[in-house]
């Protein structure tokens, strides 16, 4: 697997290229945006690092460029900024995860392999948490062998927390990103939530919708 390192701190991106591969994965570093943004458009990566304070074009401005020019690579985002605000932007500009420096090396390479594992699910159709199933092929929902029934609504909602899973994804992210402007309140997406959860949770001893106070809602086993 081939990943790219962009970060401007030339002893941080040797730091993290050396752990990657000591993990057996190919690391191409660079040290600015627009050479970040270069090797992004030249491809293809299973994941990339990117730090936002980079010289030339900043790391959010790299991934909006990335985004809109259809590259779906995973990245995660480095930066000292460690504000809720900051988090979503980084995330509404396109970005899977978010690690605020100083870190440790470990994380990020436990957090760069659930990315990738994370992406390789994407292209499957049929995803699976916990006891959780869902088949974006045939749209079938199942728990616990338990077929559940969704409007289509509920389930674009349930498909980006599941293929998402562990990630907080804001409300913000879900007006912008999943529903765009059919929906335009985040009151709509307390609405769907909740019903989610009657159909997801409610009968089950076991909770997956978690809302993460002040920021969005997450799926994930266990409390």
């Amino acid at each position: 697997m081939r990943i790219l390192v962009v970060e401007d701190d030339v002893a941080i991106a040797d730091e993290v290229a050396l752990a990657l591969r000591r993990e057996g994965l190919t690391v191409d570093v660079v040290h600015n945006g627009r050479e970040g943004l270069d090797s992004l458009l030249g491809g293809p990566y299973a994941a990339v690092v990117l730090d936002w304070m980079l010289p030339g074009m900043d790391g959010l401005s790299v991934c909006q460029a990335a985004r809109r020019a259809q590259v779906a690579v995973p990245v995660l985002m480095l930066t000292a900024r460690d504000q809720v605000s900051d988090r979503v932007a980084g995330l509404e500009a396109g970005a899977d995860d978010y690690l605020v420096k100083p870190f440790d090396v470990r994380e990020l390479i436990a957090r760069v392999k659930a990315l990738v594992r994370r992406d390789k699910a994407s292209k499957s159709g049929v995803v699976r948490v916990a006891d959780l199933e869902l088949d974006s092929q045939s749209k079938r929902v199942t728990r616990d062998g338990r077929e559940i029934n969704l409007t289509p609504r509920e389930f674009e909602l349930l498909e980006a927390l599941v293929r998402n899973a562990g990630r907080t994804l804001t409300r913000e992210v879900i007006l912008s990103n999943i529903w765009g402007a059919d929906e335009n309140t985040e009151n709509a997406v307390n609405f769907h939530v909740t019903s989610l959860r009657k159909k997801v949770d409610s009968w089950h001893p076991v909770k997956l919708i978690h809302t993460v106070h002040g920021f969005g809602y997450t799926l994930k086993a266990g409390g």
